[in-house]
Order: structure tokens, then C-alpha cells, then sequence
């Protein structure tokens, strides 16, 4: 049998302007030079060419550290490629200097499509590429704090709020900062398989990847806004196994506390308890599974519930709209 030929390297242009977010493009990249890492210590060719351009030879971070040496806005594509746009600061984009409307004038003169040229947006890069009319008749997100301005800049995008990243070929979205990791994560799972990606996922101390059908603010990171550690550190353990045979006393173990007190801890300082807090876990993780196309019945069995009839008593419980059939069905439409 002939070796099936190497697939060629994706070429990944991060296009900074003066004041580009530096964690917008920081993350993803790191996540990609990881993956790049990786593969080459398993003896495989790098998959990513990373480059960063700008309509200028150097700028100014957003953190004030100066960035020089920066390529040309390429002006050929030999191979596939991404563009990726990231976030400003502000509370809306300003397009009415000379290197926004440089990079403009070169987004309108690109084509993008699925598996050749792909456009990927962190936060409020998706308003860039509404500017550029990348975006009409296209599913996105940005950050929170842009959505109503990215409506206005193109009413003919299908803007969904409350997601972490939105997929529709050949744009992908993130809502923002550290979703475009997840968004990279993503990708890098699709291209170089899952195993890959968790061990970037590791490396980077990234707890919990999220998906596409999550929420921007995740029921894995709900109910965290506190410092108490030891109740972190239940959190922790039950995030990564929410489908393991867990009872308040178990959790208690892990807080090397008593259940009475555990339930108490939960009630002060996660505002939720225990068990319920345990409910919002396997539902989120039923609603991955479902989405990846597994059945109402593999669902419940990979997220801890008992039957279909638990997960359903779940799904309505926590006001999700339709049911757990419906969401399945629609992700295999």
C-alpha cells in the first residue's frame, strides 16, 4: 500500500492592530505551538504555520508591550489557511484610522471557504470582519459587550449570544479572551484528534474544554466566584467525573469535611447545593453528548443519570428549552 501523503501545514495568520488584545491572540497561538510541539515529539509534521501580520511593521499591544517585525497582509495563499481576527479595546470598534481601514480594504478582497481560506474571529474581531461584510449571511458570536454592535454593523448575521463559539464554515467565532482557546482547542481536536487536543488542553492547565453548544458563561464554571478552596477542590473533582457515583458524603471526602458541613459550604459560598450542583454538571455534560449525536439513552448513561427519565426530569427542572430528544435530533440534522 502507497503512504498516504502528508496533509500540508495550515498556514495561520494573526492580524494585529495597534492595541490588538493580547490575550485574544496570545492563547490560541500558544495552544497551537503546543500542538506543533507535540506532534513533532510523536515524529509527525507540524500541522500550524503561524504568522502575525499587520497593515504595519510594528504595534502596540494592548498591554503597552511593543510589537515589531510583523509580516505584511499576505497577499497570495499557496495552501489552506486561516485568518484570525481579534478584539480591541473599547466599548465599540472604531474603524476611522489609516490601519483598520488598510485591513478592511484587504478582508474585502479575500474569499473564504470551507478548508482553503477560513476566517476565525476572538471577541470583538467579528465586528472587523462585519465591517469588511465577512459576515452576512453567517451565524456568529463576540463578546457580550459587542453583540448589540455587531447586529447593527451587519443586520444580515444570525448574532447568537451566550456561546462560547459558533461554527459555520468557513467562519468561526469566539465570544471572546480565553473562548478562543476553546475555539483552538476545537479545531485542533477536528484536525489532529481528540487525544491531541487534551494533551494541549493539559499543558496549557485548561480544566474543562468547552464546546460549541456551551454557553458563554459555562455551567462548569457557575458557581464559582468564591475562594474558599476546599470547596474548589470538590468543584474540581466532580467537573472532571460528573458521571462517577457521587453522594454529598463522597463529596465530603474529597473536602476532608463532614457532609453536613460540605452541604453548608455549597449553600454560603456556591449559593447551590450539593446535589443540585451535581444535576447542573451531568445536565451539561448530557447536552454535549446529545449534541454530539449520541441517543437520549447514551446521553444519560455518559453523564450519570440513571435513565432517560432522570435526564428529562433534569432537562425540565432547569427550564431547558424543548426536550432531550428534540436537541438530539436537531444535532443530527
Amino acid at each position: 500500500m502507497e503512504p498516504q501523503p502528508r496533509p500540508a501545514p495550515i498556514r495561520v495568520v494573526f492580524v494585529l492592530l495597534p492595541g490588538s488584545l493580547v490575550l485574544d491572540w496570545a492563547g490560541p497561538a500558544e495552544a497551537l505551538r503546543i500542538a506543533n510541539q507535540r506532534l513533532r515529539a510523536m515524529g509527525q509534521p507540524e500541522r500550524f504555520a503561524i504568522e502575525f501580520a499587520s497593515p504595519r511593521p510594528t504595534a502596540m499591544g494592548s498591554v503597552g508591550v511593543a510589537l515589531a517585525g510583523l509580516s505584511p497582509l499576505p497577499t497570495t495563499w499557496d495552501g489552506p489557511g486561516w485568518v484570525v481576527l481579534v478584539g480591541l479595546p473599547g466599548d465599540a470598534i472604531t474603524i476611522d484610522n489609516p490601519e483598520t481601514q488598510d485591513l478592511l480594504h484587504w478582508l474585502r478582497g479575500l474569499r473564504f471557504e470551507r478548508d482553503r481560506l477560513e476566517l476565525v474571529t476572538v471577541c470583538a474581531g467579528a465586528v472587523l470582519a462585519a465591517h469588511a461584510g465577512a459576515l452576512a449571511g453567517r451565524r456568529a458570536t463576540t463578546h457580550h459587550h459587542h453583540l448589540g454592535e455587531l447586529r447593527e454593523v451587519e443586520p444580515r448575521c444570525d448574532v447568537v449570544s451566550n456561546r462560547v463559539f459558533v461554527i459555520d464554515p468557513p467562519l468561526y467565532s469566539s465570544a471572546g479572551v480565553t473562548t478562543g482557546v476553546d475555539l483552538i482547542l476545537h479545531r485542533i481536536a477536528g484536525l489532529c484528534g481528540e487525544a491531541l487536543a487534551a494533551q494541549v488542553a493539559q499543558t496549557m492547565v485548561v480544566a474543562l474544554r468547552r464546546g460549541p453548544q456551551d454557553p458563554e458563561l459555562s455551567p462548569f464554571l457557575a458557581y464559582r466566584n468564591h475562594l474558599h478552596a476546599a470547596l474548589h477542590r470538590v468543584q474540581d473533582a466532580v467537573s472532571e467525573q460528573p458521571q462517577a457515583d457521587w453522594s454529598v458524603p463522597r463529596m465530603a471526602e474529597v473536602a476532608h469535611t463532614s457532609a453536613r458541613h460540605l452541604t453548608r459550604l455549597f449553600v454560603e459560598h456556591a449559593g447551590v447545593a450539593p446535589l443540585a450542583y451535581l444535576r447542573r454538571l451531568r445536565l451539561a455534560t448530557a447536552q454535549l453528548a446529545l449534541a454530539s449525536g449520541a441517543s437520549v439513552t447514551r446521553a444519560a448513561e455518559q453523564s450519570g443519570f440513571g435513565s432517560d427519565t432522570q435526564l428529562r426530569r433534569a432537562w425540565h427542572q432547569f427550564g431547558l428549552p424543548g426536550s432531550p430528544s428534540e436537541a438530539g435530533s436537531s444535532s443530527r440534522a
